[in-house]
């Protein structure tokens, strides 16, 4: 087949996409808001959109001209959108089927709640596309409110690839980089140091859980608006030292982080299904402290994978970190667990290859 995906290039979820399908032997291009430097993209051609600075309104035109001139020249067999209010509102405007697409999460929870334009922009390109995927049962709900047929929309999930992502991938070198001794348990966030990600949970927990664990360390790893904020509050509770804001990790290298880990949190106040940084961490046999928010509890099963606690608890969230860092044998059982459920319904290949099957069926009733 010839595919056609419009989505941010960057992103590691839209190369996953791409890269599966370019893997597969079909012939793949990308069209992209912003370009790419790296190395994510295998055998994809990427087109790269040109937009005005500063003049937002504008590009909605210029857009349409590009997108349609791309599709014109590749004629794809199939146009795949990611993310709804920007790429799949420019795909509906386009008017080419067959047109799949796919929500991530705000771009239906919280965004369309902010304006009329942006809810009327978010039903205009669902209610255009011929099947709509999304990865959690509560997005599909509020997709339906919006007047969105229940029959078009698959729950399909972004999956994990339980080969990068395993217990195998521990590293002992992740603590001597860290200057964390080897008796010390780690924990460990994924998490964006954004405020929607509540971070601050996690470093208000961190003293409760030294009273309890002093040897153990808390590794934060990624970036954000409040890196400067978390640091100085990690300081005014004297726990810095035991903290490691190692900043953003390659992705090539978050699986030796998460191996190299005792126990996984997530103090999140907003998910759209299983966040990827969740799935990973348990498809490396780690045992989860996730918020209670959209469908965690389905796949963090409480006192089985882990525990799910209420959003901005620190003293439960340290309790249940501590629970996990004094049991190891209840660790292991929690991670092989999770280690299960991924494997059983999460796996990246299992579910790109629904995507497939689904790309088919279109194809074929064309």
């Amino acid at each position: 087949m010839k595919i056609c995906y419009v989505g941010d290039a960057g992103s590691i979820h839209t190369q996953k996409w791409v890269n599966y399908f370019a893997g597969k032997g079909h012939k793949v291009c990308l069209i992209s808001p912003r370009p790419f430097s790296g190395n994510g993209l295998r055998n994809v051609k990427l087109h790269v959109l040109k937009m005005i600075n500063g003049v937002r309104f504008m590009n909605v035109p210029l857009v349409m001209i590009q997108i349609a001139r791309i599709i014109n020249r590749e004629n794809p067999d199939i146009l795949h959108a990611h993310q709804v209010t920007q790429s799949g509102f420019w795909c509906a405007m386009c008017g080419f089927h067959p047109y799949v697409l796919t929500a991530w999460g705000s771009d239906i929870v919280v965004q369309p709640r902010k304006s009329k334009l942006i809810r009327w922009k978010a039903t205009f390109a669902l209610k255009r596309a011929d099947v709509i995927t999304c990865d959690a049962q509560h997005m599909a709900d509020r997709m339906v409110e919006m007047g969105v047929a229940r029959e078009k929309i698959k729950l399909i999930h972004f999956g994990v690839d339980t080969e990068k992502f395993s217990a195998k991938k521990r590293d002992a070198k992740i603590k001597e980089k860290l200057n964390i001794t080897s008796a010390s348990p780690i924990v460990i966030s994924l998490r964006s140091m954004s405020p929607i990600y509540d971070l601050e949970s996690l470093v208000k927990a961190a003293p409760l859980v030294l009273e309890k664990v002093p040897e153990a360390k808390f590794l934060i790893v990624g970036d954000g608006e409040q890196r400067s904020y978390l640091e100085n509050l990690a300081t005014s509770l004297a726990v810095f030292d035991s903290m490691r804001f190692v900043g953003p990790v390659s992705n090539n290298d978050i699986p030796r982080y998460l191996a190299s880990s005792d126990v996984y949190v997530s103090t999140s106040l907003s998910d759209a299904g299983l966040a990827a940084s969740t799935a990973e961490a348990m498809a490396c046999e780690l045992p989860a402290v996730v918020t209670d928010f959209g469908d965690n509890s389905q796949w963090v099963k409480d006192g089985h994978g882990g525990f799910v606690v209420p959003l901005k608890s620190p003293p439960l969230l340290a309790e249940r970190i501590v629970c996990l860092l004094k049991n190891e044998d209840i660790r292991s059982k929690f991670g092989k667990f999770n280690r299960e459920v991924i494997e059983e319904r999460n796996d990246y290949n299992k579910e790109m290859g629904k995507v497939e099957h689904l790309y088919l069926t279109l194809t074929r009733g064309a």
